[in-house]
């Protein structure tokens, strides 16, 4: 019988292609994280831009924007959660009056959690970069669902129970911030930013005074007598956890550091930690004011989505200006004018 040639791949022929293959594959795959990067901050800026159009609908019905905690100057709470946050006042103005008509805003959020709202997740309260998208958990049950996106509060300053000033920024505590406060204009003026859930923090220290700290350092000189809500679990790291709730540190950010400083700490167990600071929770005092350093953090490399007042969204990066990043954060502070004449 004649001997018939039949056509195969050598050895290294196979070798050859399964190299081409694997260099191809190596090439697709980053093109592939940065296409779904760019869908989730596509969306992600989606949801600021909702939030901005939410509160500005509010101010349409209500004179004013939001507040973003309500408490009787020179008082304080008797229980711990007695103010509902900017996300749940606006709930009706993007399409959730179903989880609204649910609960009271004149009974602490926690005092309702029969009703399911506090462990809702809201969709456009959460970036699609976030790692930790889950309910938290408190004594083995479902408790509140956390969410990213900070209300701008000011510079450091929050509020001073004994005098009733609010801070500086575009959203103040017991409210009265109208079109007409912003100054500085719409345009220059932070409406909100991206943070991280399950974020690190401390606070109810000692009066850190009004003196805004200028590096992150600064912030472990008030660790002393705090109350810290940091630990190795997730559920051990509470800021931005609860969208419910008004206090700066859950629902808000002010611009002491510029987005995703590094502000470090090292606690006792060991561990380093991003941290959030809130020197006095608001409603916690009737006297002693709360400053606060609370970060806008993303998972978006190099840079957090920002809605400002005019209901644009802005890409921030890592490496702003810190005093341009501060006076963003100011409804009057007249930088703008300043910046202008230099």
């Amino acid at each position: 019988m004649p001997y018939r040639y039949r056509p195969a791949f050598t050895l290294v022929e196979l070798l050859v292609v399964i190299a081409i293959i694997g260099v191809l594959v190596a090439l697709l795959l980053p093109a592939i994280q940065a296409s779904r990067e760019a869908a989730r901050r596509s969306q992600c800026q989606n949801n600021l831009r909702q939030l901005a159009l939410a509160v500005h609908n509010f101010e349409s019905s209500r004179g004013q924007f939001p507040p973003s905690f309500e408490i009787q100057r020179g008082t304080a709470l008797t229980g711990n959660n007695g103010s509902w946050s900017i996300h749940g006042r606006i709930l009706p103005y993007h399409e959730e009056s179903a989880a609204y008509d649910l609960v009271k805003l004149d009974i602490a959020w926690d005092a309702q959690l029969d009703s399911g709202v506090p462990q809702t997740r809201i969709g456009i309260y959460l970036c699609p970069s976030e790692v930790h998208d889950t309910v938290r958990i408190r004594n083995g049950a479902p408790y509140i669902y956390p969410q990213n996106y900070g209300f701008n509060l000011g510079t450091w300053h929050v509020y001073d129970p004994a005098t009733g000033e609010a801070g500086p920024g575009a959203f103040a505590v017991n409210g009265g911030v109208r079109h007409s406060s912003i100054a500085d204009g719409t345009a220059h003026t932070l409406c909100a930013a991206e943070v991280k859930a399950f974020t690190s923090y401390f606070r109810n220290s000692s009066d850190p005074g009004p003196t805004i700290p200028q590096q992150p350092a600064d912030i472990t000189a008030f660790a002393t007598g705090s109350q810290f809500k940091l630990g190795p679990m997730t559920n051990d790291n509470t800021g931005h956890t609860e969208w419910c709730d008004g206090r700066v540190h859950h629902s808000g950010i002010t611009t002491t550091f510029v987005p995703n400083t590094v502000v470090a700490y090292q606690h006792t167990d060991g561990l380093t930690y991003d941290i959030d600071y809130n020197s006095q929770q608001e409603g916690k005092s009737a006297t002693q004011p709360t400053y606060a350093a609370i970060t806008s953090r993303s998972y978006h490399p190099d840079m957090v989505n920002a809605a400002f007042m005019d209901g644009s969204v802005r890409v921030i990066h890592d490496d702003i200006d810190l005093f341009l990043w501060r006076a963003l954060s100011t409804r009057d502070g007249g930088e703008i004018a300043k910046l202008n004449e230099d």
